[in-house]
């Protein structure tokens, strides 16, 4: 058995252990490089790399489950990169975050948790923490976490902390004057420094990619804005807004139904024939398929209802909205993508970018054509963005 692995891969794999985090961008193959980790160091196996070594069934071979995304599973992407190992004697499970729940009853297997789901503390994170306690495992990150708070569960399973009361009596400091738990600012934060380089393995690569991010400025209905903002009225269905979400939602309409970004989509596609469009509402979606029926592109889906794969040919788009296929797939046949609205999360925003940037795409430049008004709107989800932060429509009511 060869395996193929980049230099970045084996240095990861010689610094992983049990229970660590490997993090790498969208693209790097962190997939790849923890089923070798498994294999060589967890079964005690021995495979080529790059046509270097000897090879050797696994010696302690252990059951491998691995916990992902439904769309990572049900494309097969884990099966493709599980059948190049030798796997034969080992049970091997895929399934998704939806039904860690039930694998809290397995012990002595090894667990990898792709794309981790573990912040925060609800039911997966419960299901997580009872696993890791009779398991081996690693987690997969792309972006492991903005805050301490995400890495409490994470502490918890590396024995760390004994539970989330002990961290936040050691480390947080809540606000007095907050309706809610709010943390205002950790103490001692150097052990948590010290904690977190203690379970982070870095996959360090230098990308052959160039990305260029290109902004579209694009027009909006100023007074139809005003009328929404200000006079919390709705023009469409013609009633009061009573609902904060209700409000962001006809802002956001208002902004992205605009007529001037179907404009800005027909010059875009006049230079490139193959484009994934990013999208967040329905109405948009309505918006793009129009669009695209009369540039007379094929058209390809991915959202909540539709699970259609990349088309294919010499001109074609696919329409993906951000919650439903912002990961766990990937295409190498086009260069471009076209955020035709902002998503909230700078997380979601990353992960939509590294669809096309991957480690055996052909191209080099790689084009995000990110549309945007000047809209306040549309200028704090940008601003947030950049900050590498989410976008919290609380804090812009209250501004």
């Amino acid at each position: 058995m060869a395996i193929s692995l980049y230099d970045h891969q084996i240095e990861a794999i010689k610094k992983m252990k049990n229970g660590c985090i490997l993090v790498g961008g969208v693209g790097t193959g962190k997939s790849r490089t923890a089923l070798a980790y498994y294999y060589i160091f967890v079964c005690q196996g021995k495979m080529k790399v790059n046509g270097k070594g000897s090879t050797s069934p696994m010696r302690e071979p252990r059951d491998l489950y691995i916990i992902t995304t439904a769309k990572k599973r049900d494309s097969l992407e884990w099966d493709e990169e599980v059948s190049w190992f030798n796997t034969t004697n080992v049970k091997v499970t895929i399934d998704s975050w939806n039904n860690i729940k039930k694998y809290t009853n397995v012990y002595g297997a090894f667990f990898i948790f792709d794309e981790q789901r573990v912040v925060g503390y609800g039911a997966w994170t419960k299901a997580f923490l009872n696993i890791a306690r009779k398991n081996k495992w690693v987690l997969l990150s792309a972006t492991p976490g903005d805050t301490w708070s995400d890495y409490i569960p994470v502490f918890i399973a590396n024995g760390f902390y004994k539970n989330k009361t002990e961290f936040t009596r050691q480390h947080c400091v809540f606000s007095r004057f907050a309706k809610y738990p709010k943390i205002e600012q950790y103490i001692d934060q150097g052990i948590l420094i010290r904690h977190r380089n203690d379970i982070l393995v870095t996959m360090e690569f230098e990308r052959q990619t160039v990305p260029h991010r290109i902004m579209v400025p694009c027009e909006y209905d100023k007074l139809l804005y005003r009328t929404v903002w200000r006079d919390r009225w709705d023009p469409y269905d013609k009633c009061p807004i009573e609902e904060t979400g209700k409000l962001f939602y006809l802002l956001r309409k208002v902004v992205n139904s605009d007529k001037s970004r179907e404009r800005a989509v027909i010059d875009i596609c006049g230079e490139h024939k193959k484009v994934i469009v990013f999208y967040n509402y329905t109405y948009e979606l309505v918006i793009l398929r129009e669009l695209f029926k009369e540039l007379g592109f094929t058209i390809g889906e991915w959202n909540g209802e539709v699970h259609s794969d990349v088309p294919s040919g010499d001109c074609w788009a696919y329409l993906v909205q951000y919650s439903a296929g912002c990961e766990g797939w990937n295409c190498i046949t086009t260069d471009t993508i076209i955020f035709y609205s902002q998503s909230y999360s700078y997380r979601m925003t990353a992960q939509a970018e590294g669809r096309i940037d991957r480690l055996n795409t052909t191209f080099k430049d790689l084009y995000y054509y990110k549309l945007r008004s000047r809209a306040p709107i549309d200028l704090a989800i940008y601003k947030a963005l950049g900050q590498k932060k989410n976008f919290n429509e609380r804090s812009f009511v209250g501004r």
